[in-house]
């Protein structure tokens, strides 16, 4: 069984499996410490959301977002390839994405007002959604839709970083990308559609890895995994919004 979370596949929890007695992986676990990141995550999120309010403190807010991005990143990485870790950095991802996410959504709350608690809104309802599509057992994790996820993510993946180092030369991203017409919004709909199902994928291996008996530091594993699905989430959702409301 694999997902479409990078993070998340059957080797990894494989390698983790524990022997009788010792305490292993619970799904209430895991949304426990889901919630935990995800408080960190608000809590700088907010911090970096008031400075970059503030044009006194703007220009700092937004070099320490970026250093929260960068870091961000390699801290993705290490836990990824060392889930062990997950325990001590998982914390510290959270709070590094917050910082970005914080100047992210200040700049864009400026142009469109209204637009972050929205696109904050419609992220927990679709995750929801997909919870209970799950739950219910209306939405499954078949092998089809695994290997149709990760082709889509795959192929996403490689556009954006083919739009970012082409960027890196002066050469301008596909209009739709960022435009409010018509193909712009159904690339971002497509996008958003990618991450609402990925969602699905990594409920389904969380509830398979607690109920094979892997390892209590995998819970803060599977939350890490999630909170890196709910902030891409969260941003496509964001560029969507941004782009409706440029077309109003």
């Amino acid at each position: 069984m694999e997902s479409s979370n990078p993070t998340l596949n059957e080797r990894t929890f494989g390698a983790a499996r524990v022997g009788m007695g010792e305490p292993a992986m619970t799904v209430q676990g895991t949304v426990n410490k889901a919630l935990i990141l995800l408080a960190v995550l608000m809590a700088t999120a907010l911090w970096t959301w008031t400075q970059t309010s503030n044009p006194a403190s703007a220009g700092s807010a937004n070099m320490i977002g970026m250093g929260g991005m960068i870091v961000g990143f390699i801290l993705a990485l290490v836990i990824s390839f060392k889930p062990t870790l997950a325990p001590a950095l998982a914390p510290v991802y959270a709070a590094c994405e917050g910082l970005i996410l914080g100047v992210i959504s200040a700049y864009f709350e400026m142009r469109y007002p209204g637009i972050v608690i929205q696109a904050v809104g419609l992220t927990f309802a679709v995750t929801l959604a997909m919870l209970l599509g799950y739950k219910s057992g209306f939405l499954q994790a078949t092998p089809a839709l695994r290997k149709g996820l990760m082709i889509a993510m795959g192929g996403i993946f490689v556009f954006y970083m083919v739009v970012m180092v082409a960027g890196f030369f002066g050469i301008h991203p596909p209009g739709f990308i960022n435009g409010g017409g018509p193909l712009g919004i159904a690339f971002s709909l497509f996008v958003v559609g990618i991450a609402s199902m990925s969602l699905v994928l990594d409920f389904d291996l969380i509830e398979s890895a607690s109920r094979q008996g892997v390892g209590k530091y995998m819970e803060w594993y599977g939350a890490f995994a999630l909170m890196v699905t709910l902030v891409w989430l969260y941003l496509e959702i964001l560029r969507l919004l941004s782009k409706v409301n440029r077309r109003n």
